[in-house]
């Protein structure tokens, strides 16, 4: 904590009698201000302050959070604020409505400070603080159960100019853009490939759609050992700067899992070269620059479900400590869905809703109506763009013939079938240089599915008819692997020892990147 004449006036927070006797012999020179603040309402619970849905368009109802009781500002200097918070609920400790309200009390008398002298906060909690409204690299001095930190003033105050959760929008919709002018060198958007080389064409696509959107900042990619010297070349001449790391497993998943291997997102955090990261999965587009999200703090993102955010689009702030953190908590805490996302949310509960046209879900919910639908068609593909950003759920479109969204052949997909969206991204496919279509061809395996996919269509007698389609796609007639024979693929299909090139991607010599640089 520092010597004890460092601190001329102490606010205690939170502390029972006992315990404001301890400190005042602890520190007895000091001027000890016990502050009160008042208990939430009974009706303010997590859900209220983080609500599923709300009405962004304000079409009927404009969205306000419920309001906590503020903290009386003592009109003496304060050095040091000392708050005791709760830890209870061990499963659930990380949503608790009284430890947000006690820590945007500190962060409140924190700022209030109008000298220039510097101002601690301490918090007493075996559970860490709010890590991106108290971040670690300000973390100066912890031990035990006590965590001091000395915060960035104007930081934490623009901060505080946040809603207190989710339930407004942090960024109005249906506003000119924001002027964001901050350090372009320092800011950079990120994604991530992890043993899944089908999501290159993706990546390739992704990058080309930031640069037409007329952005310039960096675009940073990491890859495993598992993607090749060719597939990063692709990369590279697409634009990403390539980062291999080594992978981190989620000690929770199975062997050969989808989820083994997607803790190493938490990679991102130690990307200290940037102060900004806006993450963005690799099978998304990026329709409308979205440059002004670099102004918006950790973790800025759209809702997802319950009171959780989507981390398909999110902004992040670089630290190696919080990096650290991520890393000391993977057996601590429990993934809703056993993956990253569900991971970083019971990490990072305070978080701030940006609209949903920033990550908006290539989706038909079942409850959605014929109006709402038409709705989402009418998003996809209006020109110019109404959606900032399209993120392809389902099949991905570089999977599917450039015919039409092949997710129209599977009724576990259906949801996710959007021909205006599918021709959505193989426009933006299309507008590539040439030299980077050949990341996005198809094996024959791969060809072979979509036709055994087509046949069950016909076979139940889909309604929506694409399964009478004739492919023209032109990657139909172009063998890239060494069984080119996709048809007589099908009379085996099923038996585990027709083929192994499930595994099986070419790689021919790395391509030469220099004539693709001033795209």
């Amino acid at each position: 904590m520092g010597e004890q004449h460092d601190y001329q006036g102490i606010g205690l927070l939170n502390f029972n009698d006992t315990e404001v006797t301890h400190w005042k012999h602890l520190i007895p020179d000091a001027n000890h201000i016990v502050l009160h603040l008042d208990y939430a309402d009974m009706n303010v619970t997590w859900d209220s302050l983080y609500p599923e849905w709300i009405d962004e368009e304000q079409e009927e109802d404009v969205p306000v959070c419920p309001s906590l009781p503020r903290i009386e500002i003592p009109g003496k200097r304060l050095d040091l604020i000392a708050v005791k918070l709760p830890c209870r609920n061990e499963g659930n400790w990380s949503r608790d409505v009284a430890r947000l309200h006690l820590q945007l009390a500190a962060a409140s008398l924190a700022t209030s400070a109008k000298g220039f002298y510097p101002v601690h906060v301490l918090f007493v909690s075996k559970c860490f603080p709010i890590p991106n409204m108290f971040p670690c690299k300000e973390l100066v001095a912890r031990e035990k159960n006590v965590w001091l930190y000395k915060p960035e003033l104007n930081v934490l105050r623009e901060k505080l100019q946040l809603p207190v959760g989710s339930c407004e929008l942090s960024l109005p919709i249906g506003v000119k853009e924001p002027i964001y002018s901050g350090n372009a060198a320092r800011e950079a958007y990120a994604t991530i490939l992890h043993s899944a080389h089908i999501y290159v064409c993706g990546a390739i696509a992704a990058a080309q759609s930031i640069r037409l959107s007329g952005s310039k900042r960096d675009l940073v990619i990491l890859v495993d050992e598992t993607i090749s010297v060719y597939h990063k070349s692709g990369l590279e001449a697409a634009g990403w700067k390539v980062r291999t790391i080594q992978r981190i497993r989620n000690p929770k998943a199975e062997k050969d899992a989808y989820n083994e291997w997607n803790y190493s997102k938490f990679r991102l955090w130690q990307l200290t070269d940037y102060d900004k990261i806006i993450f963005i999965d690799a099978d998304l587009l990026i329709l409308r620059n979205i440059d002004f999200l670099f102004g918006m703090p950790e973790i800025s993102a759209t809702g997802n479900n319950g009171t959780l955010f989507n981390s398909g689009v999110m902004v992040i702030e670089p630290s190696n400590c919080t990096f650290q953190l991520l890393m000391e908590n993977i057996d601590v805490f429990e993934s809703y869905n056993g993956g990253d996302q569900g991971y970083l949310n019971e990490v990072f509960t305070w978080w701030h809703r940006i609209p949903r046209h920033m990550n908006f879900l290539k989706h038909f919910w079942i409850g959605d109506t014929d109006e709402v639908k038409q709705k989402k068609t009418r998003l996809f593909s209006a020109e110019p763009p109404i959606l900032y950003v399209l993120h392809y759920l389902g099949i991905k479109p570089w999977l599917c013939f450039k015919d039409y969204d092949c997710n129209w052949n599977q009724d576990i997909y259906l949801e996710f079938a959007s021909d205006a969206a599918h021709d959505k991204w193989w426009r933006v496919h299309d507008a590539m240089p040439e030299q980077l279509h050949q990341f996005c061809m198809l094996t024959s395996k791969q060809k072979a599915q979509l036709e055994f996919d087509r046949r069950n269509a016909e076979a139940a007698n889909f309604t929506d008819g694409h399964w009478k389609i004739k492919v023209q796609d032109n990657r139909l007639k172009k063998c890239i692997d060494n069984v080119c024979s996709w048809k007589s693929m099908l009379k085996h299909w099923g038996e585990t020892n027709w083929t192994d090139d499930k595994s099986y991607f070419p790689s021919p010599p790395a391509i030469n990147t220099a004539s693709l640089k001033g795209l």
